[in-house]
């Protein structure tokens, strides 16, 4: 048997599609309605048992290359989509979930938590616009005028704004109209193409830079490159000096764990604890964050080398 790619604990968009490619098949096990929900659970374990004794593979519950194939002709997912996969769930938008001006950002929205402030809701909106016009009508319906007029207005006004919409103890809440609109949004075939491509270039490929300067090569490195280029903005300059200063021959594991906590020492006192478990989880290839436990393994991500 090869290496296990996916496995359960795996959730969000690759899980969706093993179960859309098993459920396509005619196996599932429980409801069929409910079983394309993006969770890998004892069900999908049980579906993919049952896919690999009819095809005379080991019965392991597990996707490993040769499961994957039996699923669909498409190639795995890349090294850049199973990075996504894990920071999106951390993020925990979806494509959709938009969220109020919760920590100064104004709103936050989408697969990686795309912002009003750093103007990239703004751009995605305009792109679709651009690509697919009257697709912000179709989904944003009577507040399309609204949403165009806000994007018209300076900077400082756009936050202002959606502060202004933004409400509950941590003002995270936004009104139910503009929940749904961005729902609605973030479903359009468009729109998630045009998240997923954004978060590749103005985020992967940095990552993959700092990852290299770091002296990180594995799978792992490049995850937690790419999710403090997320969630951090990128590596402070006491990252890269602490890197350098590191012996040539310092373990790579080691290496993560240095960073990481580096990483959350420089976040804000009030979102430290929660930077620090998330990259920890990542350094280390196992571990709790955001109240969930991770084994990265299970999500395409080990200690090999990256590719």
């Amino acid at each position: 048997m090869g290496r296990v790619y996916f496995a359960k604990g795996l959730k969000g968009m690759i899980a969706r599609r093993i179960q859309t490619d098993l459920l396509r098949q005619g196996i599932f096990a429980g409801a069929a309605e409910k079983f394309v929900d993006g969770d890998f659970g004892g069900n999908t374990t049980a579906a993919l048992q049952a896919l690999q004794q009819r095809r005379s593979l080991p019965v392991t519950g597990s996707v490993d290359e040769a499961t994957w194939s039996q699923l669909t002709p498409d190639p795995l997912p890349s090294l850049y989509e199973r990075c996504l996969g894990l920071t999106a769930a951390f993020e925990g938008h979806g494509f959709g979930l938009v969220q109020g001006n919760f920590d100064g950002a104004g709103l936050t929205w989408g697969v990686i938590g795309f912002t009003l402030s750093n103007g990239e809701i703004q751009a995605i909106t305009k792109e679709a616009e651009a690509l697919a016009p009257g697709v912000l009508a179709r989904t944003f319906q009577d507040l399309a005028p609204v949403w165009l007029g806000v994007c018209a207005k300076p900077l400082k006004e756009q936050i202002a704004w959606a502060d202004s919409i933004s409400s509950g103890p941590t003002k995270e809440r936004v009104p139910d109209a503009w929940l749904k609109a961005f729902a609605r949004l973030g479903d359009e075939p468009i729109i998630k193409r045009i998240q997923m491509q954004r978060a590749f270039d103005k985020y992967f490929v940095p990552a993959a830079a700092s990852a290299r300067r770091l002296g990180l090569t594995s799978e792992l490195g490049v995850a937690l490159a790419f999710d403090v280029h997320v969630q951090n903005g990128g590596f402070k300059p006491k990252a890269f000096a602490l890197a350098a200063g590191l012996q040539a021959d310092t373990p790579e594991a080691q290496r993560r764990l240095l960073l990481a906590n580096a990483v959350a020492d420089s976040a804000l006192p009030r979102w430290q604890e929660n930077v620090r478990r998330r990259k920890t989880t990542i350094a280390q290839g196992t571990g709790l964050a955001n109240g969930a436990n991770y084994t990265l393994a299970s999500w395409g991500l080990a200690e090999v080398p990256a590719a």
